[in-house]
């Protein structure tokens, strides 16, 4: 059974089981199913940091700084512009400390 088959079964039962799906003006089903949805992203976030963690396990192992490797991947997020100007900066703030 699959598990979406799995969480229309269960959502049933409950249904079954909870004659007044509402609560103090509250949608009990609806918030029950919001709630189970974060939960299961939660797990997802869990699994897919795991797995970032195994990748920067597999690049240190491989020789590479994996400081560095964070630091590339901050500044590919970045527009170009806005990492020219932090390397201008940079740049400008080491020959004022004469570096």
């Amino acid at each position: 059974m699959s598990d979406v088959e799995e969480e229309a079964r269960e959502s049933r039962a409950r249904q079954a089981a909870d004659p007044d799906p509402e609560v103090g003006g509250i949608a009990a089903d609806r918030l029950r199913s919001i709630i189970e949805r974060i939960e299961r992203l939660e797990e997802e976030r869990k699994a897919l940091a795991s797995d970032i963690k195994d990748i920067f396990a597999e690049a240190k192992s491989a020789g590479f700084d994996v400081k560095v490797v964070r630091q590339l991947i901050s500044i590919r997020r970045k527009e170009p512009a806005e990492v020219e100007e932090q390397e201008t900066l940079l740049d400008l703030y080491r020959r004022a400390l004469g570096m």
